[in-house]
């Protein structure tokens, strides 16, 4: 049996309630919008694969959504990551401002390897805007992070951002890539991998099968 994959990430969607993180993660990997807004309860995560150079490289993303407001994103959640979004909504001054925040929290607990980048979201959204363009790349350059403003309702630059921050990731570990790739038999088992970081409940499957942001 040919192998599914050759390598695998684990990525991270970070920010404020209600910017949009699940909405950004559907249009990516199922390629759907849904306008609801019904904050993710619990932890959802979602898999794709790309291939980046010649490599297979199987991303897992995780959505916090739902878990900033009470607290609950633990550390176990940012040390497991090698790549991660910082997500703000353009239409939103806090959200904006508590980008700070949520890098102070990645440069504390992150590995020293993590690749970042600031997402400014809801693009479409012209009329809504309070944060500019050019607040949005200047806070990227004082962080060294590449910028991507988007939108999972028009799908602007969804797949540009999260090929972007997969081919950093992976240029940060191509050193290290031969430990790294993995057969199908040595696919991590997601079902065990939850129980021990103790993130979902039995209803983790019925969650992760609707995209709400």
């Amino acid at each position: 049996m040919a192998k599914q994959y050759d390598v695998l990430f684990r990525l991270l969607l970070l920010g404020d309630s209600g910017v949009g993180k699940t909405c950004l993660l559907c249009r990516f990997t199922d390629n759907e919008f849904h306008p609801s807004h019904i904050s993710t309860i619990g932890v959802d995560f979602k898999m794709k694969t790309l291939v980046i150079d010649g490599i297979k490289v199987r991303i897992q993303i995780w959505d916090t959504a739902g878990q900033e407001r009470y607290q609950t994103i633990t550390k176990q959640y940012y040390r497991r990551a090698q790549g991660i979004f910082l997500v703000y909504d353009i239409t939103s001054e806090r959200s904006f401002q508590h980008i700070m925040k949520w890098a102070s929290d990645v440069d504390e607990y992150a590995p020293e390897k993590v690749r970042k980048i600031l997402v400014g979201n809801k693009s479409d959204e012209v009329d809504k805007r309070q944060v500019a363009t050019e607040q949005g790349v200047k806070l990227a350059k004082a962080y060294g992070m590449d910028f991507f403003e988007t939108s999972a309702f028009t799908n602007q630059n969804i797949s540009e951002t999260f090929t972007r921050l997969a081919e950093q990731v992976l240029a940060a570990n191509k050193k290290d890539l031969d430990l790294l790739r993995m057969s199908v038999n040595d696919e991590i088992n997601l079902a065990a991998l939850e129980e021990e970081e103790g993130l979902c409940d039995s209803e983790a499957a019925d969650r992760g099968k609707g995209c709400w942001c």
